[in-house]
């Protein structure tokens, strides 16, 4: 055990010193190279901060409008129906949407229901097994200049949805 935490603390440090080590017997220019990678990734965070902005933007106005309870209101006599259990359906609205936000969401549900119960681990297994669908197509689409991302959205959330009920059908089959 100590021998797996010293090589985590140490897998950083070790990975600097390889590539600068191979950089040296290369004879190339290491510092060169790393300011040219920072002048690259400044050029690219400047690209997407718009993006960031009216994302997070969106995300603060949809939760603080109240949309999600509205539609997790109007959902759960249909959910009752197939048995899923309406208390994560926040968690399923949000995850595509907003990474921190589904976090929060998660907390919560932990707080009220236990990491222990059902809902608990639902929870959790959706949270491994989604992706955050919106930011990431944004995030990555808008670094590289793609405007058409209709199709790509309708997969990644078909995709979060499968995720989201397959984590609830294996989780009761589990539980």
């Amino acid at each position: 055990m100590k021998f797996i935490e010293f090589f985590s603390n140490m897998a950083m440090p070790l990975m600097i010193i390889i590539i600068v080590l191979y950089g040296v017997i290369e004879r190339k220019k290491v510092f060169d190279i790393f300011l040219d990678g920072a002048k690259d990734g400044v050029g690219v965070v400047y690209n997407i901060f718009p993006t960031l902005v009216g994302l997070f933007v969106a995300i603060g106005a949809l939760r603080s409008s109240g949309i999600i309870d509205m539609i997790s209101n109007l959902l759960t006599p249909i959910l009752n129906m197939f048995n899923f259990p309406t208390e994560i359906l926040p968690l399923a609205l949000i995850r595509p949407i907003s990474g921190s936000s589904s976090i929060a969401v998660a907390t919560d549900i932990m707080n009220n229901f236990g990491v222990d119960t059902s809902i608990g681990f639902i929870a959790s297994v959706i949270m491994g097994s989604t992706e955050t669908t919106v930011y990431t197509i944004a995030v990555y689409t808008s670094s590289v200049g793609i405007k058409k991302t209709r199709f790509v959205l309708w997969a990644a959330l078909i995709a979060d949805f499968v995720g989201i009920l397959t984590s609830v059908v294996i989780c009761r089959f589990l539980s």
